[in-house]
């Protein structure tokens, strides 16, 4: 029954940044891994990112080095920072535990074009 709102995303040209939020109406604190995914235009929803609990964090590598995911447990919140942001990373973007899967949010739309 945890519920996810993500907020932040818009549209920006490329070498842009964008800050994605994940908020959740339950506590995190005690979800060993979150992540968050992408579903680009025409295609199945991949996972992009995870971070552990204590902080530890890894990418695909079609983010890796652009990308930082963070959370804040006390807050229930989940973030995305987006940097060098390329065409290809048009997509609407959905946070959630990596493992089980909780209801999916909305998501928010990212649009990434000159």
């Amino acid at each position: 029954q945890v519920q996810l709102v993500e907020s932040g995303g818009g549209s920006v040209q490329p070498g842009g940044s964008l800050k994605l939020a994940c908020a959740a109406s339950g506590s995190i604190a005690g979800v060993n891994v979150m992540a968050w995914y992408r579903r680009p235009p025409g295609k199945q929803r991949e996972w992009i990112t995870t971070i552990t609990r204590d902080g530890r964090t890894n990418y695909v590598d079609s983010v890796q080095g652009r990308f930082t995911i963070s959370r804040d447990n006390a807050k229930n919140t989940m973030y995305l920072q987006m940097n060098g942001l390329k065409v290809e990373d048009t997509a609407v973007y959905y946070c959630n535990s990596y493992y089980p899967i909780y209801d999916w949010g909305k998501g928010t739309a990212v649009t990434v074009s000159s």
